[in-house]
């Protein structure tokens, strides 16, 4: 059995050549029956996200597999062939249990790739790309990248803006379920504090944006309701906490605004936090009592602080990946061992059967009997130490000792 990985990544090529060789989710089903085909097991799993495709083949060829790749997308192999990386044995499985535990994340440890992951792998059962090798390889590495979860602290540290605007405002109120949010801003960024305030149960939020139409759209997927920012006085009193993110060159709140709804709020502590640059925000906000600005620069040095926590969470799951995939490999070879007995076993009776049926001839002719049971066991015999004679014949012509000792082991020769 021989496991192939070839893939292109976020650090190996550009951005417009990933997306030369992505797959569509409305392709992909075709394309892994296609690729399947190519190998000698059937089985293969594609793995396509904005920053990497792999594809995964059990008993493929790899120049084959690139072909593939290449014919697949009419792309020529002077341009991919220098972006592609590619792994066999354990080497694969390894990649793979990295891969599904945010190891080779452009984030180091983000957890959305493992549901990508798993996503391929629902879609290869579906187009009929998976057996016994590549399920096992699978389920295996979705343990691993639990474990990984589980036992280190690698998914536990903020690192991206949106995420550590989220984690603060969960560290100063003891629970955001009961909170009431204003967003400003409907960009990329405020589009993920979003994201991240839905899937902590946040209680309200407002989106108020230069843009009416574009923060509709947006609140449509979280529940959230719309305003302008001309608007953003009558809301601000009953937010308990603002994040904002706009591409103003000038403040969006002043001191005077924020001052007026602290009143209004009979001085309840309000979080702010600016993560635009220029500032949405005035720095004088933060000498109000019971306001607490944070800015972008606070969240990148907390950013900072969980790179190198997840750093050395992941020399940990580094550990664990390594362990499981020798575990692994482990089980490809008791397959392989089984495999072997079976043909050793299977050989073995078929000469049996031959020299037995020719026996039975010979008596039915009225050859004598003790003649034929010698001629039998003669025959047996020869034919069945045929090949391990030769084989120590060879070790020992060679001088290679080792081969001839673990013969020696196997036959019975040697016994301690």
């Amino acid at each position: 059995m021989s496991l192939v990985a070839i893939g292109i990544n976020h650090k190996t090529a550009t951005v417009d050549l990933r997306e030369k060789v992505a797959f569509s989710p409305d392709k992909i089903h075709d394309a892994m029956k296609s690729l399947a085909s190519r190998t000698r097991s059937g089985e293969a799993v594609i793995v396509s996200t904005c920053n990497r495709t792999e594809l995964y083949c059990n008993n493929g060829d790899e120049a084959d597999i690139i072909a593939w790749l290449e014919e697949y997308h009419g792309l020529d192999h002077e341009d991919v062939a220098p972006c592609l990386y590619n792994y066999h044995g354990q080497d694969a499985v390894r990649h793979l249990m990295r891969v599904a535990s945010g190891l080779d994340s452009l984030i180091l440890g983000e957890p959305q790739i493992l549901g990508q992951v798993k996503q391929a792998f629902v879609k290869a059962k579906e187009a009929g790309t998976v057996a016994l090798t590549i399920d096992r390889l699978f389920q295996n590495t979705f343990s691993v990248a639990k474990k990984v979860r589980t036992d280190t602290e690698i998914g536990a540290a903020a690192v991206s803006v949106a995420f550590a605007a989220v984690s603060m405002a969960k560290h100063i109120f003891s629970s955001i379920s009961t909170t009431k949010v204003l967003l400003i801003g409907a960009g990329e960024t405020i589009e993920l504090v979003a994201k991240h305030l839905k899937d902590n149960g946040v209680a309200s939020m407002v989106v108020a944006n230069r843009t009416l139409e574009r923060a509709q759209a947006m609140c449509e997927e979280f529940g959230a309701t719309a305003i302008t920012l001309a608007q953003i006085p009558d809301y601000l009193p009953k937010a308990d906490i603002v994040i904002s993110s706009t591409a103003s060159p000038l403040p969006i709140l002043g001191k005077g605004m924020v001052e007026k709804a602290l009143k209004q709020r009979r001085h309840q502590p309000m979080l702010l936090v600016d993560i635009a640059v220029p500032r949405d925000i005035e720095a004088e906000v933060a000498d109000l009592d019971d306001a607490y600005l944070y800015t972008v620069d606070d969240l990148h040095s907390i950013i900072e602080q969980n790179m190198a926590s997840r750093k050395e969470a992941a020399e940990q799951a580094e550990v664990i990946t390594e362990e499981q995939s020798f575990l692994f490999m482990d089980w490809i070879r008791s397959l392989e061992s089984v495999d072997s007995i079976r043909e050793y076993r299977s050989h073995s009776m078929a000469v049996k059967d031959e020299l037995v049926e020719r026996a039975l001839n010979k008596l039915a002719q009225g050859s004598d009997a003790e003649q034929v049971l010698i001629e039998l066991a003669n025959r047996l015999t020869n034919k069945l130490i045929h090949a391990p004679t030769q084989a120590l014949t060879a070790a020992s012509r060679q001088g290679d000792l080792n081969t001839l000792g673990q013969l020696r082991s196997a036959l019975g020769i040697d016994k301690h």
